[in-house]
């Protein structure tokens, strides 16, 4: 316990700038109606300032470590997945969507294949065919397919997240914690973007999507830095 407090209070003060940036967003609220580049720096500041979150454990511990590594890479496909998304209306969606598809290979490559857990694979797979069997009738042309592998992805994703969790087995950290819920939330987001975009308009959608955005970055984030932390934790000790 006394470890992870050490942890989440180590790691805390490097995260003001990303809860600043967040909070000018939301003050300035852009309009998605006038798309610019001020209004995409603007939108992908927060995840910015995760990069810097990662960078600022040192080249040594990203390179030495393959997950927040790709953690960081993945990250840096979602900036511009946003970027993207700020001209959809252009015709620039499915670009966002790749980006983002990207994002989630990237990121169940950092949970891992150990544990399998095939029940958490199964009940992940029912949650994931329920939202497309119900999308499935707004869909159409392309998007037909595209949704569908996007959300095998993202399912992908929130399976190894869940499964590195072992609750079972009393092994899981903070850390672990951090990326299940974050898989959750991103998930929640996509889900939220889809609705309102092929469905009907979801009531206070930006708002949803970019709160539940945000939150799951900065939790995926997060899970990067364990074994960092744990190294500091030990020489303070």
């Amino acid at each position: 316990f006394y470890v992870s407090f050490f942890q989440v209070k180590s790691e805390g003060p490097k995260l003001v700038p990303f809860f600043k940036a967040t909070c000018v967003y939301f003050v300035l609220w852009l309009p998605t109606s006038s798309p610019s580049w001020f209004s995409a720096l603007i939108k992908c500041l927060p995840i910015f300032c995760l990069w810097v979150f990662l960078l600022a454990h040192g080249i040594n511990f990203l390179v030495s470590h393959r997950s927040a590594s790709r953690i960081l890479a993945g990250l840096i496909f979602s900036a511009v997945g946003d970027a993207f998304l700020i001209w959809q209306e252009q015709g620039y969606f499915i670009h966002g969507l790749l980006m983002f598809a990207i994002t989630h290979i990237l990121y169940s490559s950092a949970f891992g294949m150990k544990p399998l857990d095939l029940k958490a694979g199964l009940l992940m797979g029912l949650v994931c065919s329920s939202c497309y069997a119900f999308l499935y009738s707004y869909l159409s042309g392309p998007f037909t397919y595209l949704v569908a592998v996007y959300i095998a992805l993202i399912g992908f994703m929130g399976w190894r997240a869940v499964a590195g969790m072992q609750l079972c087995n009393d092994l899981w950290t903070w850390t672990k914690l951090s990326a299940c819920i974050g898989a959750m939330l991103f998930m929640v987001s996509d889900l939220t973007i889809a609705l309102n975009k092929f469905c009907f308009p979801v009531p206070y959608s930006r708002f949803i999507i970019m709160a539940t955005y945000y939150a799951a970055q900065m939790l995926i984030a997060l899970s990067a830095v364990e074994s960092r932390d744990e190294e500091d934790f030990r020489k303070r000790s």
